[in-house]
């Protein structure tokens, strides 16, 4: 169920009032015991990916899996 806090009590705690709202929980806001907002977190709108947007704008070296002796040595130990 949604707490219910009045005006004032709101103005006096509404970091706290955020961060359950965040939690979860359903906080309403009342004047004179009467609802009159509730507070919920915004809900962030994602954009559905799109396959190939950097076609043509990457590139990479036809020998960028060949490495240096020394290189490999270095990180996985003499061979």
């Amino acid at each position: 169920m949604a707490e219910v806090v009045n005006m004032h009590q709101a103005k006096s705690s509404l970091s706290r009032l955020v961060e359950r709202a965040l939690a979860g929980e359903e906080v309403v806001i009342a004047r004179n015991g009467e609802p009159l907002v509730k507070l919920v977190p915004v809900v962030k709108e994602r954009k559905p990916r799109v396959p190939g947007r950097h076609k043509g704008k990457i590139w990479i070296s036809p020998d960028f899996e060949f490495t240096d002796e020394e290189i490999t040595e270095l990180f996985e130990g003499p061979l």
